[in-house]
C-alpha cells in the first residue's frame, strides 16, 4: 500500500442538490403551517398572557402581613402572646395530609 504524501484537502460532505432534495421530498423552503401550527401558538399565547397577569398580581401582593407581625411584636413585648401548641399541632399534621393527597 502506498501512501500519498500530498497535502490534498480532505472531501468534505456536499449539501443535496435541488434535484436530489426534491427526490428526497423536502424542496428546501420552510415546511407548511397547518392549522394545528396556528391554534397551538394561540393557546402559547393566551397560556404566557395568563401566566403574566398572575406574574403581575403575586408582584403587587406583599409576602408578609406587615400589620399582623407588628400586631404579634406587640402582644410578645407585652406578654400577651399566647402559644397554642394542639392548634400549632393541628396545622402541621394537615399540612401533611395536604401534601400526600397532592402527591397521588
Amino acid at each position: 500500500m502506498k501512501i500519498d504524501s500530498s497535502n490534498k484537502p480532505a472531501a468534505t460532505p456536499s449539501t443535496p442538490s435541488a434535484a436530489g432534495r426534491a427526490r428526497a421530498g423536502n424542496t428546501g423552503g420552510a415546511a407548511p403551517v397547518s392549522s394545528q401550527t396556528s391554534i397551538s401558538n394561540a393557546s402559547t399565547e393566551a397560556t404566557l398572557s395568563g401566566v403574566q397577569n398572575v406574574e403581575s398580581v403575586l408582584a403587587s401582593t406583599p409576602v408578609v402581613n406587615a400589620a399582623r407581625v407588628a400586631e404579634i411584636k406587640q402582644a410578645i413585648s407585652e406578654g400577651r402572646f399566647q402559644i397554642n401548641p394542639e392548634r400549632i399541632a393541628d396545622g402541621l399534621l394537615q399540612s401533611v395530609r395536604d401534601m400526600l393527597a397532592s402527591n397521588r
